[in-house]
């Protein structure tokens, strides 16, 4: 059947659809559309059996859903209507919450009703995001793949909604403003803050005040050792900032500087900037780590250090932490939205080095529950004085993470992929021995989609020796989204189990520590070493890597543009920014006028 995917974005969900579908054998195309005449002028080219928007914020035009059938996905259960549904959910602490796959009709989310499945949540759910890349994918993919076999049949007639159901617990809900978001730090407890910031993350984020600065907030996890007077910031970790509530605290990770039209570049400029002499100017319309932001502006804040292996018997935000159990080094690693600076790849460079000092003989790696990694930190390299150059120093930090991982001849490492990756975060895993990924996973392992990249992190090797040559080469061409069936099939990954996070994780746990007490453990090892013997000899990792970075060097400082364009598209999400950052010569000069 052919099948048109009319949506806002391809994302995560709408990838996973494709996925899905097209293993079904369906045919599907999918159009990027931000208006009624790009839907129509796609309708028109595909003439398709069925329509499909996973994820759509404009409305499909009355001359597309009279004709034919379309197929909205709304993150919300039966009867519920309007574009916040995820945020009331999480704001109003819902504890059941669902997907309702409905017909496109004249009244937005009114229409019949083809398929509705729910999921439990916490009495404070995990970020929106979060909560769309996981239990609200599962279940749109259940919805979706029902309704499908029910159009296909034929003979199915979707029920119209109607209030007076029982079924129909949900409700016609407003657009959620900021003014429904904004904290009263003198009034709201911890609770009422994480789901203030969750329900909008990862966008719009919660807009509040910081040292002045209009900025929003991101990221939020709870806090149980730490207090101080009601709206302070009384710690500072790993770029994020710790704000006391009227009960505890609250980790706030992220921060974007609010922009306006009116905004010069340097916002402290006018009153007289006492920080151009450090190089400190705040990028608006970007989502960074909170120390990036803030810079010397959290100078009187105390730094509240906690090594990675620490044990803690309570909540904090800890973005890399290691475990171990028995025969086995756990190293977590959670990066927000799997993007990983340059100092966030040094880190988790030492971690791994600790874990490798142990006397352990498996290493697992487990990614985030949302992403696994996606590589190089795209937003704080746009945010960087120098763009190239921070782009040069962090590729060189991920390459030196993978180098270790690829070297290490004293463990057997598994790469637990429980969460989606991408680009050189997709590669990282391959670095490992053993590469598991969670049931559902989509995986982008290319670079070119942005500017032509050609990528590093020893990709040259590690692809071809898991997937062979010319299939790395299609791989890496083709910039599609790949499922973990098709990962499993040519090589890519080695299994694919568990159906959530937690059974995920618990049966990787499980795997690792069978393999650490097998009686062949010494002849794994060995095996292992004579393999990148011989490997070494076919020609040295240290030619993959500067052949690599040749190619790289021309697509960070060549005269083709092409990677710093679809970089700041990505960035800004295709909204060209109202001030570009400047070089801290002429912030200087802006703040003496």
């Amino acid at each position: 059947m052919k099948i048109l995917f009319l949506t806002t974005a391809h994302n995560s969900l709408s990838q996973r659809l494709l996925i899905e579908l097209t293993q079904r054998g369906h045919k599907v195309a999918v159009t990027i559309a931000d208006s009624g005449a790009a839907m129509l002028n796609a309708v028109e080219a595909q003439d398709p059996d069925l329509i499909i928007a996973p994820m759509l914020k404009a409305a499909v035009p009355e001359e597309i859903w009279t004709q034919r059938v379309c197929l909205i996905v709304h993150p919300g259960i039966m009867g519920d209507r309007g574009p916040s549904s995820l945020d009331w959910a999480i704001m109003d602490g819902e504890r059941r919450w669902g997907v309702t796959v409905l017909q496109a009709a004249a009244e937005m989310d009114a229409g019949p009703i083809w398929a509705s499945h729910e999921f439990d949540l916490p009495e404070v759910a995990d970020a929106k995001g979060s909560l769309y890349r996981n239990e609200v994918t599962e279940a749109a993919v259940r919805g979706v793949l029902e309704a499908v076999d029910k159009f296909e049949s034929g003979s199915f007639k979707p029920w119209p909604l109607d209030y007076s159901c029982p079924l129909t617990q949900g409700r016609l809900r407003p657009t959620m403003m900021q003014k429904d978001r904004a904290i009263d730090w003198t009034r709201d407890p911890t609770d009422d803050v994480v789901r203030k910031i969750r329900a909008a993350d990862s966008a719009p984020g919660v807009l509040d005040e910081l040292f002045g600065l209009p900025v929003f907030l991101y990221g939020a996890h709870y806090e149980d050792g730490l207090k101080g007077p009601p709206g302070t910031i009384i710690a500072k970790r790993n770029g994020a900032i710790c704000r006391a509530t009227i009960d505890g605290a609250v980790w706030i990770t992220h921060l974007k500087l609010k922009s306006d039209a009116h905004d010069a570049n340097c916002r402290f400029a006018e009153q007289g900037c006492d920080y151009c002499n450090e190089h400190f100017c705040p990028v608006s319309g970007i989502k960074l780590p909170a120390g990036d932001i803030l810079g010397p502006l959290l100078r009187g804040a105390p730094e509240s250090a906690l090594r990675v292996d620490e044990e803690i018997d309570y909540q904090t935000f800890r973005d890399i932490r290691y475990v171990e159990r028995g025969g086995v080094g756990h190293i977590h690693f959670d990066f927000y939205n799997g993007a990983m600076s340059t100092e966030q790849c040094y880190r988790l460079r030492d971690a791994f080095l600790l874990a490798r000092s142990r006397p352990t003989r498996v290493i697992v790696l487990h990614g985030g529950k949302d992403y696994f990694s996606n590589g190089i930190h795209l937003n704080v390299i746009e945010a960087a004085e120098d763009p190239a150059l921070e782009s040069w120093r962090n590729i060189n930090a991920i390459d030196d993470l993978v180098y270790e991982i690829v070297s290490t001849m004293s463990h057997i490492v598994i790469a637990s992929m429980c969460g989606n990756a991408g680009a050189g975060g997709a590669i990282l895993a391959l670095a490992a021995d053993r590469v598991f990924a969670r049931e559902g996973v989509v995986l982008n392992p290319h670079y070119k989609s942005m500017g032509g990249l050609y990528g590093s992190e020893y990709w040259t090797y590690l692809l071809p020796r898991r997937v062979g040559a010319a299939r790395a080469h299609d791989v890496m061409n083709g910039c599609r989204p790949m499922g973990t069936h098709e990962a499993k099939a040519i090589g890519f990954i080695d299994n694919v189990f568990g159906g959530n996070a937690q059974s995920f994780q618990q049966e990787v746990t499980e795997r690792a520590a069978h393999l650490a007490t097998r009686m062949d453990f010494w002849n794994l090892l060995r095996e292992k070493h004579e393999k990148r013997v011989k490997d070494e000899r076919v020609k040295q990792l240290a030619a993959y890597r500067a052949e690599e970075l040749a190619r790289m060097r021309i697509n960070f400082f060549g005269p083709d543009p092409s990677y710093h364009l679809a970089r700041e598209r990505f960035v800004f999400k295709g909204r060209a920014p109202t001030a570009r950052p400047t070089t801290p010569s002429v912030r200087r000069e802006l703040a003496s006028r």
